[in-house]
């Protein structure tokens, strides 16, 4: 349990260096393994990065009241948007070939062509490209570890952000 302010820090920065890790794979698979990011995993990235800067600020700010709780909150929040896009994107990936979405533009050309509710609709209902697996370790995709990422993330947020601490 988490009873100081100094432990609260601790396990914000661990989560932040968790973070760090992930992003550092993510690039390292896209630039030098050369797996090419599709439209889901680009949100996804998103989301973590979101879930690290709030676990950053949780680390350098580290309240003793509950004030702690919002950044507990937050991450949380942020996590379980990241669950929600890792969701879906396991759920194109497990589509009957048949049923997979055709593909639509890049992200870059949506990005710059559409509004950005109209692009996030767009990559939600027709990216085809994001159904492909072409990465799996212990037989999961990526997707999947990014899932299980998201859920240990936000654990981590509201389990080192919740119970108020002494100093």
């Amino acid at each position: 349990m988490i009873e100081t302010r100094s432990q609260r820090r601790l396990w914000n920065f661990a989560g932040v260096l968790a973070v760090v890790g992930l992003m550092s794979y993510a690039l390292f698979a896209q630039y030098v393994q050369g797996y090419e990011a599709c439209p889901l995993c680009i949100f996804q990235r998103v989301a973590v990065i979101v879930v690290g800067l709030v676990l950053l600020v949780a680390a350098l700010h580290a309240p003793l009241g509950s004030g702690a709780r919002v950044y507990g909150v937050l991450g949380a929040l942020a996590a379980a948007i990241g669950v929600g896009i890792s969701g879906w994107h396991l759920y194109l990936q497990g589509l009957p070939p048949d049923e997979v979405p055709s593909c639509g533009p890049g992200l870059g050309y949506m990005m710059d062509a559409f509004p950005v509710l109209d692009t996030i609709r767009m990559v939600f209902t027709g990216s085809g490209e994001c159904a492909e697996i072409n990465w799996t370790l212990l037989g999961l995709s990526m997707p999947a570890w990014v899932l299980i990422w998201f859920v240990i993330l936000g654990a981590l947020a509201i389990t080192a952000n919740w119970n108020r601490v002494r100093a």
